[in-house]
């Protein structure tokens, strides 16, 4: 029996919601509790035979049943969807083409879910039923990776729209006058915070200080990479968890604590008739060729993404803190898991073509790339 089938009724629904995007509730639609989004009011959408995944109106193929996660990628001519050289947002770091990455097989390919097909990512449709609202992306460099790649993806699409972009910290904004549409993104690395003290820097568990975040209509949360560094790259010197300061604790267990002081932070101060809520998953890394088969080699040199369904080495550890931490939470938080689909993008990663990172990268991502997938998906959960 799966560690899911153990939980009480309500939290395998609960668990159930976060893995399988739940499309049924738009932004400033009426409250619903967990379960009566999971539940009757939850239906399934007809089966159009003759929508195609480039062709007009809305892939509506069985998407609020379907699991978009489980899947595989697919060779597709017609990407990418826009060129970084016409985008004014992309980071150097992103820009792996102008950073003189020779190959452009990874720039054409789409996840394809195995149980429908997504719709096709439709920037002016987007803008369109989003006119008006902010969106908001915090956490890390992770989040700024798809904050820059909806940003390209929608000035894409509606290249003639004015914008305006300020880029500083900790809150960078693109905003789309034309349709008053505002996509920003807010840097916290833990999403708890760390505060300066007498003893230190101080990283508390139980502590969040987002008034920032409020008064989005939708809002995209991420954090995991910076709970692994040690050292000179580590932003803080002990760790509080409740009325304990320790110099240090095991980084998955705090973690998990971090992630649940975020689910009772959204449960107790974001309204979600009004803010729809996602956090992102975990973004994996491809530093060890090992978790593919492939002995001491990373993602240098990469140009194919692993073939199959599944990754080698299995699910990342930290999955099961996001998972239990949704499980527990008593408002509808929609969980965008790109762990198991980014996992098998493994040339996917600027490696050495990157403007602004140093040595090696294989945490973050090309732009255009697979944070442009992350979008599609986001794109389909809202019908």
């Amino acid at each position: 029996m799966t560690p899911e089938r153990r939980l009480p009724c309500r939290c395998r629904r609960l668990l159930l919601l976060a893995a399988v995007i739940a499309c049924s509730v738009p932004a400033g639609g009426a409250a619903a509790s967990a379960v009566e989004t999971l539940g009757i009011r939850h239906g399934k959408l007809k089966h159009n035979s003759t929508t195609r995944q480039h062709g007009g109106g809305v892939a509506r193929s069985r998407l609020a049943s379907c699991n978009m996660f489980q899947g595989s990628w697919v060779y597709d001519e017609s990407l990418p969807m826009y060129d970084t050289a016409g985008c004014p947002f992309v980071e150097p770091e992103f820009d792996c083409q102008k950073y003189g990455r020779p190959d452009k097989q990874y720039l054409k390919y789409r996840w394809r879910p195995a149980s429908c097909e997504l719709p096709r990512f439709n920037g002016v449709d987007f803008l369109s039923k989003w006119r008006g609202k902010k969106i908001l992306f915090v956490g890390d460099s992770i989040s700024l990776n798809q904050w820059e790649s909806l940003a390209c993806m929608l000035h894409a699409a509606a290249p003639a729209s004015r914008t305006t972009y300020t880029r500083s910290t900790p809150l960078s904004t693109v905003t789309f006058q034309d349709y008053g549409l505002s996509v920003a993104y807010y840097r916290s690395t833990y999403l708890v915070d760390i505060v300066e003290e007498s003893v230190g820097r101080v990283l508390k568990l139980d502590s969040i200080s987002g008034d920032a975040w409020l008064g989005s209509d939708m809002l995209i949360f991420n954090t995991w990479h910076w709970w692994t560094h040690t050292g000179r790259d580590q932003p803080w010197d002990y760790v509080q968890d409740g009325g304990q300061v320790m110099k240090d604790m095991d980084r998955i267990t705090a973690f998990s604590k971090g992630m649940s002081t975020w689910a009772r932070w959204v449960d107790s101060n974001v309204d979600t008739s009004k803010t729809r809520v996602y956090f992102q998953g975990i973004s994996p890394t491809h530093y060890n060729g090992a978790e593919w088969g492939e002995g001491s080699r990373s993602c240098a040199q990469q140009t194919q993404p692993v073939a199959g369904s599944a990754y080698p080495s299995g699910p990342v550890p930290a999955q099961s803190a996001v998972r239990g931490a949704l499980a527990g939470m008593s408002k509808p938080v929609f969980l965008l898991d790109i762990t198991l689909l980014s996992q098998l993008r493994r040339d996917g990663h600027p490696s050495t073509y990157s403007g602004a990172h140093p040595g090696n990268d294989c945490s973050h991502w090309c732009l255009a790339g697979v944070p442009d997938a992350w979008n599609q998906i986001l794109y389909a959960s809202l019908f």
